[in-house]
């Protein structure tokens, strides 16, 4: 008789021990073990071994080190409640990078994995309104659609006009696909030209990277060269001091005029100062505050009598004015 394929065999493979007593009820209850063996250990708890597969990118918390979507681990699932008839699990599993643990939680209300604890999601999510993608309706706008013909009527008119906009942008957007894509060989050809000019130039710099690093004995990775590098490094040779560019010369102006009291500027120095104080902390006549003239200040011919004090005290005030009022005196 022909053998069969190892396929075929897989399950009919099984060694039965000469005290087997059929009537326990299969093989793994009379041995006493679970048929899945090892990721059964913890079944006592409510735990079970499974092979869990990264949904998104995360950030592991505890290395800090980026771990990427479709990465594997054995996780250890766990049920923790229901979404009305669906079970809610909880996946337990450990970094291969460290040892910090990370816990990610199912969430069948949004179609997603929320992580509970041990990482952080790395976000790559958007709106997909502003994308002007198509978005599946939400149960509640289901629900109403069912319930409400007005709604349905008006949410159908809604959907025609969006169509309606839509098909100037779809078609430029065909039409330029057929432009650019209707010749595959040309294309083809024009991408592969890209590829070879992209991988001539990595390989040059590369070359030229290896053979400075040669040249300076240094083990360290270069990073590619910019135009402000080049400038700095040529003024840096000539001995000159680098110059700014407009936006930061701008911007220094910008700050310098914010930075500016905006009353006006006096040229107030420190004599001035000293003088100044000296004034005022004199009597108030001395600050040209006189009061009222009596009629015995007048001579028998109606002339007032002002004395060579007067005119001391004019100058005094006029100095003062000018002092805290002019800024080209010094």
């Amino acid at each position: 008789m022909e053998l069969d394929t190892m396929g075929e065999r897989k399950g009919v493979n099984k060694y039965y021990p000469p005290d087997y007593d059929p009537r326990v009820g299969g093989l793994n209850k009379f041995l006493g073990t679970h048929a899945l063996r090892e990721r059964a250990r913890k079944i006592d708890k409510g735990i079970i071994i499974i092979r869990f597969e990264m949904p998104y990118n995360i950030w592991c918390e505890g290395c800090k080190n980026h771990i990427g979507m479709g990465v594997r681990y054995n996780a250890e699932k766990t049920k923790v409640g229901m979404y009305y008839t669906t079970p809610v699990y909880e996946f337990k599993m450990k970094c291969h990078l460290c040892d910090n643990h990370f816990v990610i939680r199912a969430d069948p209300a949004n179609l997603d994995y929320v992580i509970q604890s041990g990482a952080r999601r790395q976000e790559n999510r958007w709106d997909p309104t502003k994308n002007e993608q198509i978005v599946p309706e939400t149960k509640e706008t289901q629900k109403r659609l069912f319930d409400d013909s007005m709604y349905k009527l008006e949410h159908g008119s809604e959907d025609k006009n969006s169509a309606d906009s839509a098909k100037p942008r779809l078609v430029k957007l065909f039409t330029r696909n057929e432009d650019v894509w209707a010749d595959s060989y040309s294309a083809n050809q024009m991408l592969r030209a890209q590829f070879r000019k992209a991988n001539y130039d990595l390989k040059q710099t590369a070359s030229q990277d290896q053979l400075l690093l040669k040249k300076s004995s240094l083990d360290i990775p270069l990073l590619p060269e910019r135009e402000e590098d080049k400038k700095v490094a040529t003024l840096l040779s000539m001995k000159l001091k680098p110059s700014k560019s407009i936006t930061e010369n701008t911007e220094t102006i910008r700050k310098n005029i914010i930075s500016q009291s905006s009353l006006p500027t006096v040229n107030f120095s420190r004599s001035k100062e000293e003088k100044a104080m000296k004034i005022l902390h004199q009597g108030k006549q001395e600050l040209g505050i006189v009061h009222k003239r009596s009629s015995s200040s007048l001579t028998n011919d109606g002339k007032s009598n002002v004395t060579e004090n007067d005119d001391v005290k004019k100058c005094k005030i006029t100095s003062l004015v000018e002092d805290y009022g002019s800024s080209e005196s010094e």
